[in-house]
């Protein structure tokens, strides 16, 4: 049936929404440079026909107070509901901040949150001067990709307690097997790195973790001094992707001279075990923290956020060319930027 599009449709329309009680009233949607939004992470749940988009608690957006990870509902990735709160971390937990880089993932019919915290003042032995802490990516679990989700194993982290970790994710090999992939944090090993741990079916550590590679490696990475006079190299953000030609391909984050850089690393050996080498960068402009979903449509798309602080999710087209991944072009129509901006 045709939409009315006429002006006595949408007086008719105003008038009635004018009269309809406050309770009832549809929220007013949002779009994404209103939406604060650090680490993205989106399902494209094509059943439901929505786009889930993940991201860090904030109290005075979902009404819920505290850590956890808040959920934004669109349609067509331009109009958003306002976010809720799909995971409260508990209040007794070991870690007291955090809850960063979300992500979701379906395992064995089940839904699993991935989401990183810390406690500054659990100190672990101190690497030279730098003095690291506590920090992990834990899991939660639900029925739904919607929430809500209860912590697993009391909310102790994947990798050991021992390793200073964060933004991890999980793939799933070829053959079926469960792995960890996440970032080793600099504050402990001065170059960051990015290691995978295998997992046993119910997704715990199921033996010794290795090392993929480390920020260095990336001939734009921009080591920082430090206040203890070393450098400094940044891991952020692995996503794991196998093209259309079964090459596979890693997103990752990290510091040029200029700031934040979304680029991408691909494996010589088409396995999670490399080696990998390091390719041009995606996008630069302080830009990063990327993650690829399908439109409903079929188009490969990524989302990063941009500037670093402060940040706002930024949309992007992307082409599968087989042996990388190519921008099509930036979606500043849903995203709201002035410019296309890339690298």
């Amino acid at each position: 049936m045709p939409i009315d599009t006429s002006r006595r449709a949408l007086a008719l329309g105003a008038a009635a929404l004018a009269l309809a009680p406050a309770a009832v009233r549809a929220e007013p949607m949002l779009r994404l440079p209103n939406m604060p939004l650090h680490d993205p992470f989106m399902i494209a749940d094509q059943k439901a026909g929505l786009y889930r988009l993940y991201t860090s608690n904030i109290a005075r957006l979902s009404g819920t107070p505290g850590l956890g990870t808040m959920m934004y509902v669109s349609r067509d990735l331009l109009d958003w509901e306002k976010p809720r709160c799909v995971f409260s971390a508990p209040t007794d937990a070991w870690f007291k901040g955090g809850a960063w880089a979300p992500e979701v993932h379906q395992w064995r019919g089940r839904w699993f949150l991935f989401a990183t915290f810390h406690d500054e003042a659990a100190l672990l032995p101190p690497a030279g001067r730098r003095k690291p802490y506590r920090r992990g990516t834990i899991l939660a679990m639900a029925d739904s990709p919607e929430g809500p989700f209860t912590v697993v194993r009391g909310g102790e982290p994947v990798a050991p307690k021992a390793l200073m970790t964060l933004d991890g994710t999980l793939y799933v090999a070829p053959d079926g097997r469960p792995l960890y992939v996440y970032s080793r944090e600099w504050l402990q090993v001065g170059d960051g790195a990015i290691e995978a741990l295998p997992l046993t079916d119910d997704l715990a550590a199921a033996g010794p973790s290795r090392t993929l590679f480390t920020a260095s490696q990336a001939p734009w990475a921009d080591g920082k001094t430090q206040p203890e006079g070393d450098l400094a190299y940044v891991t952020d953000g692995p996503q794991l992707f196998t093209t259309m030609t079964g090459q596979l391909l890693m997103l990752w984050s990290s510091y040029d001279k200029n700031g934040y850089v979304q680029s991408q690393a691909r494996s010589k050996s088409g396995t999670i075990e490399g080696p990998w080498e390091q390719l041009p960068p995606l996008v630069r402009h302080d830009s990063g923290h990327g993650m690829l979903f399908t439109r409903f449509d079929g188009q490969l798309m990524m989302v990063v956020h941009r500037p670093f602080k402060n940040a706002r999710g930024k949309l992007y087209e992307m082409r599968d060319a087989g042996d990388r991944l190519e921008i099509v072009r930036q979606r500043v129509d849903l995203d709201g930027d002035e410019k296309s901006l890339s690298l």
